[in-house]
């Protein structure tokens, strides 16, 4: 029988006197269907494409992005370009990287007739392919006795100084490549990559594709040797993490997980496997500390590998450790319970609130489904409504009536914590005020314990997004739309940035009978891309009327681009350009010192010169030296006219 015929066989059953405790704690059950899942999901996994790092794959759907940082790893002569960058910054931090890669493609597994039946099994393909792409280019050395795996790209601390967008950060700043090895290795960051292949291993033989699953086991079999026969915490190693990542809990909660995936994922290739990686598993969990006041996250993965030990095994001591986790995130356990809001979500954790309660609500599902195939459907019921409660607080039903995912529902944040969405060009998170494209699907921190929240990017513990938040809900969503369905947008809209952002203004400086003296800023401030003018050059096009070109001379004046104006450049009969190449002068929306650049020009004539009809000084003529739009002064990049109209030349 399938899960979504099981659920609703359970609306016929008798309320229990548990149920009945359930329904006072969450009191939106009684509205099961009233969101659109599919479309709420279809979005959460949107997200990942705005998080991309490198050259951007043809199938790339936010319209706002571009390519950004092409040279990751160049200093250490690896390719590490892709990825994903991790929030609202730049970094690609390996360990989360990897966790939230592991969990997208545990939603994926375990759900995978959602994502067929909504449509999204190509997307959810195609980004967990991006991210395990990205970690096999990582895993630089996987020799036996020689392994190296590159876990992190960029400075956290510098690039948290800096508020620009993803294109130009390798403009600004240098993005060293951190690893681990044998002589200092991680374990908590190779056992979770290995996790992260072996889950996405399952995942892609389940959608047909062996071959490159057969290459994941083996990737991940040698990053769990590394993890195991290599033991260190790797923060120790990796101290750029440190600020942001650090390992607290040590690694052994990550050499069981990362065992048990294996494990799995052996089993699933059925090349002869006999189970030595549950077996592994099951004994390094003798060591594993068993909390239960938690939840699943990026530095704890002991909650995840109960549920996937019950599941293997379904032995009595994981079952246990399961339902008391999550017993004390619904109705309490041996006296203790997580603090729920006035409006029913359950509180465990200011920074990031709703990512907690997400994220256990889809691992809630999945011990639910496995309960009620074991017959136990009063427990299944409770986790199983625990997950709809939260999952319906962050959709809207909450006291606010706010969407907390953006892009969904009409009520949903404007302003998250994110440099690129937001498209400053001055290096200033609060200008401009409003956010100038839209960072559809993303998960946002959440609420406080009284369901107090604030539209404001500057709060990142309320407004922070990151990929380490998205995994939960879009796990979560998907097995809400098995159970109540929903249609996915044909087409989701992304709205953008639609102001003019790169352009020349300019003003007469000073003129005579026989010269004209003009200065002009060349203006980048893009947003939709962002887009880095690393070679610009400014055309200025005038007429000669009857006079010798050699009667005319140009000099450059004030300019901070690092060349002078080239000679006169015939274009017609009559009609010449002289241009200043920018070339050396990077000009990106990065701040003051690097959105617009200043150039100035004098031509001079021997004889009088009338310069009213040149090309290039209509609209200049009556600012009263005011700097104005230019629109027939040509601004190109690269030799493509990217501002402007230019006369036609004579080809």
């Amino acid at each position: 029988m399938s899960i979504k015929k099981i659920f609703k066989l359970r609306n016929l059953i008798a309320i229990a006197p548990i149920s009945l405790v359930l329904l006072l704690i969450f009191p939106c059950l009684g509205t099961q269907s009233k969101y659109n899942y599919g479309e709420a999901l279809q979005k959460t996994i949107l997200f990942y494409e705005a998080q991309q790092a490198g050259k951007l794959p043809a199938w790339n759907r936010i319209p706002w992005r571009g390519d950004a940082t092409l040279t990751d790893g160049a200093d250490v002569g690896v390719d590490l370009s892709g990825g994903w960058f991790d929030a609202g910054d730049h970094v690609k931090f390996g360990f989360p990287m990897a966790a939230s890669a592991t969990n997208l493609a545990w939603g994926g597994i375990e759900y995978y007739d959602a994502y067929q039946q909504s449509g999204q099994l190509t997307y959810l393909s195609r980004n967990l392919r991006w991210v395990t792409d990205y970690f096999l280019k990582a895993f630089a050395n996987d020799q036996p006795g020689q392994y190296v795996f590159y876990g992190q790209v960029g400075d956290g601390n510098q690039d948290h100084q800096w508020w620009g967008p993803a294109e130009a950060v390798s403009y600004q700043m240098a993005r060293p490549a951190y690893k681990i090895d044998t002589s200092c290795p991680g374990s908590e960051l190779a056992g979770e990559t290995s996790a992260a292949l072996s889950a996405a291993s399952i995942f892609f033989r389940k959608n047909g594709d062996t071959a490159y699953a057969d290459l994941l086991v083996q990737k991940a079999e040698r990053l769990y040797d590394f993890a195991d026969q290599y033991r260190g915490k790797y923060s120790d190693c990796i101290s750029a993490a440190v600020p942001f990542y650090k390992s607290f809990s040590g690694y052994q909660d990550e050499i069981v997980w990362g065992a048990i995936w294996l494990h799995k994922a052996k089993d699933a290739q059925n090349w002869g496997y006999r189970g030595e990686y549950l077996t592994k598993a099951i004994a390094e969990y003798q060591s594993m500390s068993k909390p239960y006041n938690y939840t699943h996250v990026t530095d704890d993965k002991a909650y995840g590998a109960y549920v996937l030990l019950a599941q293997e095994t379904g032995e009595l001591e994981y079952r246990q450790r399961v339902e008391a986790w999550l017993d004390y995130w619904t109705i309490g356990y041996q006296g203790e319970k997580i603090t729920y809001t006035p409006g029913g979500l359950a509180f465990l954790n200011q920074w990031g609130s709703l990512n907690y309660a997400a994220s256990t609500a889809f691992i809630g599902f999945i011990y639910s489904d496995w309960l009620r195939n074991q017959g136990e459907s009063e427990k299944a019921n409770r986790y199983f409504d625990f997950g709809v409660s939260q999952v319906h607080y962050i959709l809207g039903n909450n006291p606010h009536h706010r969407s907390y995912i953006i892009g969904f529902e009409k009520n949903y944040p404007k302003n998250p914590h994110h440099r690129t969405a937001h498209g400053s060009w001055l290096n200033d998170s609060s200008n401009p005020s409003e956010t100038r494209n839209l960072l559809v699907g993303a998960l946002v921190g959440g609420p406080d314990q009284n369901d107090q929240w604030e539209d404001d990017r500057n709060d990142w513990e309320g407004n922070e997004v990151a990929i380490g938040y998205n995994w939960g809900i879009a796990g979560a969503l998907a097995r809400m739309y098995l159970e109540f369905g929903g249609e996915p947008l044909p087409e989701i809209p992304i709205p953008t940035d639609q102001q003019e952002s790169i352009y020349v203004e300019a003003k007469i400086k000073q003129s005579g009978a026989n010269f004209l003296e003009i200065q002009a800023d060349i203006v980048n401030k893009s947003a939709s891309p962002a887009t880095v003018l690393d070679n610009a050059a400014l055309r200025f096009f005038f007429t000669l009327d009857s006079q010798d070109i050699n009667d005319i001379s140009v000099v450059g004046t004030e300019s901070e681009c690092p060349n002078s104006p080239s000679q006169p450049v015939q274009v017609s009969e009559q009609v010449y350009y002289v241009e200043i190449n920018c070339q050396g002068k990077a000009i990106y929306p990065g701040g003051n010192e690097h959105y617009k650049k200043s150039v100035g020009l004098r031509i001079t004539s021997n004889n009088r010169w009338n310069h009213n009809n040149d090309w290039s000084i209509k609209g200049l003529k009556y600012t009263f030296g005011r700097t104005v739009k230019a629109t027939q002064i040509g601004l190109y990049n690269n030799g493509e006219l990217i501002w402007g109209e230019v006369p036609n030349s004579r080809e």
